[in-house]
């Protein structure tokens, strides 16, 4: 092929720019360069993680703090392996994240050839953690799959796309055709259905919400029905925040604590909206709705299962909710029972702290006291987020990205360098404990090139402090779960990051304040000790 001819590894990258995307996480090898020939004359912006479970992890986190696709470039076989770990989060979270990969040529692929990064099924090995999984085989085939990976990420429940592109595909002449396709939309509800539910919430007299992921952004018809029925809101963690946690109907994310399940249990109708009410969701064995359930969700077997629906919606959340509180009274609601119940909710909940979220209360108010109300908060598994989950008040959507249903480890800090490349000017923050941490450490070093403020909030008590807890709890004695950490301070310096050891919270609030000013990502290192003062 002629220079002259554009190759299809080039037109990708046009092709991505006409569907919107303005970045891609990717790591650039010899079987998927050709990617990144037009990468430099165009208007992407292409960050280099130092894993390629980093790159998957930040555009996820750019995925859900933008609302757009997150987009990562990989190469074959390891490239792919190493990215299925963020693929399996984005999955059990519901994010848009479009994983473009190389694979071995056409006559070449699966043949056992010994060819470099060769695997026996590369494509059915991401199909286990993707909603769609595909090859393409031509030209053609890459903008079909592109043009369908878009298209499912507009109208149905927001999962990973994997496509692969042999490296002979990647190299060939891309023809013409190259054009963005108009994109579905998510389905409305029928009208009937809608009818069915506005009946049922009408006259209940012990209403609930239930606010998941895919509700997000349809927070004010939430708000419009509790306020019309009187009904209690409560959200899941990938919902927290599609309600104003201040808002006097809402409970915020407190499903797992037990007085919060009594009351959804006493409910006579729950309405629950782009949730799955999975077991990371509740952690609670024996619950179970047996009253009228309206579900809405664009994802059918979450309409399913595992409670029976009474009124099934299959539709985009918003737009049902809106027609739902445009269809019920406004002035019958004795919403001032509803909010008196769900302060003395809080304060059980808080008369609840065991002895470690005692101590993890105040630091997670002086973070939260200390960050602007719209900075976007990435988690890792750690007890500092465990704690934050419930009470970590999130007063916009989007805004407190945890890593729930996979629950994998090394989340924080590649989801805050995806989210701040999205949000530009917004801050960002990343809470992360001292083991998890360092599963994607390394990623200090992109965060440090991009030159921009992010504080970094090390939990470190030298110890995986959960499990930990699960071993006492169980009667095991504690053994593997405590480890000699490095000098977080002096890794910080060597990435090029500030650092900060505050000794109390006032110097914790001090050093959030300052990290936020700076040009570049600073780690803040807290300890047991830090709490005491």
């Amino acid at each position: 092929m002629s220079r002259a001819e554009q190759s299809t590894g080039e037109a990708i990258v046009s092709l991505l720019e006409a569907y919107g995307v303005d970045t891609v996480f990717g790591i650039p090898g010899v079987h998927n360069v050709e990617l990144y020939r037009a990468l430099p004359r165009s208007g992407i912006t292409h960050i280099l993680p130092r894993h390629e479970q980093g790159a998957g992890f930040m555009a996820d986190g750019y995925a859900r703090a933008t609302g757009k696709p997150g987009v990562c470039f990989v190469i074959t076989g390891p490239g792919l392996t190493n990215l299925m770990t963020p693929l399996g989060q984005a999955y059990s979270d519901s994010v848009p994240v479009l994983a473009l990969a190389s694979t071995l040529d056409v006559a070449d692929a699966a043949q056992g050839r010994g060819r470099l990064h060769e695997m026996r099924d590369q494509r059915g090995a991401a199909a286990t953690v993707t909603a769609i999984a595909s090859t393409a085989y031509t030209a053609r085939d890459v903008c079909d799959l592109i043009a369908e990976a878009f298209s499912a990420f507009a109208s149905e429940r927001p999962r990973p796309v994997y496509v692969e592109i042999p490296i002979d595909v990647l190299d060939s002449p891309a023809g013409d055709g190259w054009t963005a396709r108009p994109r579905p939309a998510a389905p409305g509800p029928r009208s009937e259905d809608i009818a069915a539910a506005v009946e049922l919430l009408a006259t209940a007299k012990l209403p609930v919400i239930i606010a998941g992921g895919g509700a997000c952004r349809a927070g004010d018809a939430i708000a419009k029905i509790a306020s019309a029925t009187g009904a209690v809101i409560f959200t899941t963690n990938a919902g927290k925040g599609a309600v104003p946690e201040s808002h006097p109907l809402n409970a915020g994310a407190v499903l797992p604590q037990p007085a919060a399940i009594e009351i959804i249990m006493a409910a006579d109708v729950v309405l629950a909206v782009g949730t799955e009410i999975s077991e990371t969701d509740l952690w609670y064995q024996s619950f179970n709705i047996t009253n009228p359930l309206i579900r809405i969700d664009l994802d059918t077997g979450s309409l399913a299962r595992p409670y029976p629906a009474t009124v099934a919606i299959k539709s985009d959340a918003a737009e049902s909710l809106t027609q739902i509180a445009e269809g019920l009274p406004t002035d019958s609601a004795d919403v001032e029972t509803t909010a008196r119940k769900i302060a003395d909710l809080a304060q059980t909940v808080k008369a609840a702290d065991g002895e470690t979220r005692a101590v993890l209360r105040p630091a997670l108010e002086t973070i939260r006291e200390s960050l602007p109300a719209d900075t976007v908060v990435t988690t890792d598994m750690t007890l500092l987020a465990y704690a934050g989950n419930e009470i970590f008040p999130t007063e916009h959507p989007s805004c407190w990205l945890h890593p729930v249903g996979f629950g994998t480890l090394g989340y924080a800090l590649p989801a805050a360098i995806g989210a701040k490349a999205g949000v530009g000017a917004r801050p960002v923050a990343a809470i992360a404990g001292d083991y998890g941490f360092q599963y994607t450490i390394n990623e200090l070093a992109t965060a440090a090139e991009l030159g921009k403020p992010l504080p970094i909030l090390l939990w470190n008590n030298n110890l995986l402090g959960a499990i930990h807890m699960d071993m006492v709890r169980k009667g095991i004695q504690p053994n593997a779960v405590t480890q000699v950490n490095p000098d977080f301070q002096m890794l910080a310096k060597a990435y090029g990051c500030q650092n900060d050891r505050p000794g109390s919270l006032k110097e914790l609030s001090q050093a959030i304040r300052d990290a936020l000013e700076t040009d570049r990502p600073t780690l803040i290192e807290m300890t047991p000790d830090m709490m005491r003062n």
